[in-house]
C-alpha cells in the first residue's frame, strides 16, 4: 500500500522498538525516512527510502542539524514523529536532579525543540503531521515513574497546546500513548515470563503489545486517514486502561 507515497517523516528513536517499526512501516507505505536515534545505535536498514542520522537529541544543535539533514536529502518535510524516549526507576525521594533532568531532557524537552524547529516546514506541506509517544502512564502511575510520567503527561499537554496551535495551519498534533510493548526498553523486564505473564493479563487482549502495533496507529495519524484527528492522546495498550 502508499498511504505515504510522497511523503518525508523525520522518526526519532528509530533504531529499535516503535521507532525501528515505524520506521518500516512507514517506508513500506511510500514514505521517504529519515531515521534518528543516537550516535552508535544501529541505524542499519537496507531500504532506499530511508536516510540515517546519528545525534544525541539532547543537543543545542541537534533540532537544526536534523531538520536541515531532512531538507538536504529529501527537500521537504511533512511528518515528524517523536519517538524517542528513555525511563528511569527510582523513587521520588531517591532521585537525583541529573536523573531528573536527563528524562525530561529526552522525553519532552527534545520533543518540544525538535517540534518547534519543523514547525514552518510543516506549515509549508499540505500534509503537516506531529505525532508524539507519550505513556499511558501520563494518565496513570506506578512505583519509582515519577520523572517518567510527568515527562509523558507533559508530551499529553505540549501535544494539545501545538494541536490548537497549528490547527489554522493545517497540521495535526497527536500523540500516541503505548502500554505494555515487547521493546528494547522493557524487555529486561518482559523477558522473565513470570513478569510478562502478569503484564499481558492486565491487557484485556491477555497479551503484550509488540512495536508494531503502535507504529501502525502512528501510520494512521500520519495519513490521510487520520486528517480530521487532532489533539488527540490515543491509547495504544491492549485494553490495559480499563483495568487500572
Amino acid at each position: 500500500m502508499t498511504r505515504l507515497a510522497g511523503r518525508i517523516a523525520i522518526i526519532t528513536g528509530g533504531a529499535s522498538g516503535i521507532g525501528r517499526a515505524a520506521v518500516t512501516l512507514f517506508a513500506s507505505e511510500g514514505a521517504k525516512v529519515l531515521a534518528v536515534d543516537r550516535p552508535g545505535a544501529d541505524l542499519a536498514f537496507g531500504d532506499g527510502a530511508v536516510e540515517t542520522l546519528g545525534v544525541d537529541l539532547t543537543d543545542t544543535s541537534a533540532p537544526a542539524t536534523i531538520i536541515a539533514t531532512a531538507l538536504e536529502r529529501f527537500g521537504k518535510l511533512d511528518i515528524v514523529f517523536n519517538n524517542a524516549g528513555i525511563g528511569v526507576n527510582a523513587l521520588a525521594a531517591d532521585m537525583t536532579d541529573e536523573a531528573w533532568d536527563r528524562v525530561q531532557a529526552v522525553n519532552l524537552r527534545a520533543v518540544f525543540r525538535l517540534s518547534r524547529e519543523a514547525i514552518p516546514h510543516l506549515i509549508a506541506s499540505s500534509h503537516g503531521r506531529i505525532i508524539n509517544t507519550a505513556s499511558v502512564m501520563a494518565q496513570g502511575t506506578d512505583w519509582g515513574l515519577a520523572a517518567y510520567c510527568a515527562s509523558k503527561a507533559g508530551v499529553v499537554g505540549l501535544t494539545r497546546s501545538l494541536a490548537l496551535e497549528l490547527g489554522k495551519h493545517g497540521v495535526t498534533v497527536n500523540a500516541v500513548m503505548p502500554g505494555a510493548i515487547f521493546t528494547g526498553m522493557t524487555k529486561a523486564n518482559f523477558a522473565n515470563p513470570a513478569i510478562a505473564e502478569v503484564w499481558a493479563k492486565k491487557s484485556v487482549l491477555r497479551r503484550l503489545g509488540q512495536p508494531v502495533d503502535v507504529a501502525r496507529v502512528a501510520l494512521f495519524l500520519a495519513s490521510d486517514d487520520g486528517g480530521f484527528v487532532t489533539g488527540q492522546a490515543i491509547a495504544a495498550d491492549g485494553g490495559l486502561t480499563l483495568r487500572i
